[in-house]
């Protein structure tokens, strides 16, 4: 990391019990219905961030090296949003470490943006209180507003006649459920999608036969999850994220051209927790944009599952429990 003049931010992803998928308005990210999510103990990202006054531009270093690519300009480009917020003009170098393989489906954009958005407010004089922070993260990556928080979050899409939309976007935190549940990442690949969340989401919006009867399931899909959730009914909870989870991978293989994102691997994991389920264990399978399968289950079944899982060829299996909310890790004046 470079320097000791900075602020530093840990966040954790985030993973969507009711997907986010569609937006209504590109610019200011916001979505077209709600989404629930619950905030993973894994996989952190840290950021810091130095401001230099004598540097003409921003400097991005990415898990040890100089970016001056696709991430760099995401970055630099939602520096220039909290600049012209704060009434500041400094550049900066921003050092990014990711544990959580980028572009693989696996979050890695929640936990970075919620991560650059804490650091970001902190260096450049920013108010850091959590929903208004959620509401920045949101302008560098919608799932980036949960990760703010964490256990589970829900991301309010804010009515689309608001006066004003950017104020009625925003996640908070749900409160506090018996539930006491975990998430068993089946890795089955770690390198890049071959087509971005954001194409992906765009064409999805655009051309799915399908994406309205979605869209629509997912607006109810929240509200029932969020019962479920404050009586504690893990029945519920799990087969609202497998049904969700699965229609909108349904959606995007309809769209045109068709967004493949599940493998060969991708079916065999979630074939194996159908078998799980028959013979009595309680899980249940979510995915995100990415071929990696997720497991929801009771955390005292977590290790049994994975144990299964890891039984499978090429699936390296990794248990998550509910996770901390974005954190100001030290800040040097």
């Amino acid at each position: 990391m470079p320097g000791s003049d900075g602020c530093v931010a840990v966040a954790h992803p985030n993973i969507a019990l009711v997907k986010y998928w569609g937006k209504r308005d590109e610019d200011l990210v916001l979505p077209c219905a709600d989404s629930l999510s619950m905030t993973l103990d894994v996989f952190p990202t840290t950021t810091e961030i130095r401001l230099v006054d004598c540097q003409a531009q921003d400097v991005v270093i990415v898990d040890g090296a100089v970016d001056r690519g696709a991430t760099a300009r995401r970055i630099t480009g939602f520096l220039d949003l909290v600049r012209e917020r704060a009434g500041r003009s400094e550049a900066a170098v921003v050092a990014t470490r990711n544990t959580v393989p980028v572009g693989a489906g696996l979050a890695s954009s929640a936990s970075g943006f919620a991560a650059l958005a804490l650091a970001a407010a902190s260096a450049y004089g920013l108010p850091v209180e959590p929903v208004e922070l959620s509401r920045l993260a949101r302008r560098g990556s919608g799932s980036a507003a949960r990760s703010i928080f964490g256990g589970f979050a829900i991301w309010h899409a804010g009515a689309p006649d608001a006066p004003d939309p950017d104020l009625a976007s925003y996640a908070e935190p749900l409160a506090k459920t018996t539930l006491d549940l975990a998430l068993v990442a089946a890795l089955l690949e770690t390198g890049p999608k071959p087509v971005s969340s954001r194409e992906a989401m765009r064409r999805t919006v655009k051309t799915s036969p399908l994406f309205s009867d979605w869209l629509g399931m997912a607006r109810g899909d929240c509200t029932v999850m969020r019962e479920a959730l404050a009586r504690g009914d893990i029945a519920t909870v799990g087969a609202i994220a497998e049904r969700n989870a699965l229609g909108m991978h349904q959606t995007m293989e309809s769209a045109v051209p068709p967004v493949h994102y599940r493998t060969p691997a991708s079916h065999r994991v979630l074939e194996e927790v159908h078998r799980m389920r028959a013979h009595g264990l309680q899980a249940w399978a979510t995915m995100d944009a990415g071929p990696n399968v997720k497991v929801l289950c009771a955390s005292d079944d977590a290790e049994r599952v994975a144990c299964v899982l890891r039984q499978l060829s090429g699936c390296v299996a990794v248990v998550a429990r509910s996770g901390p909310g974005a954190t100001l890790d030290k800040t040097v004046r």
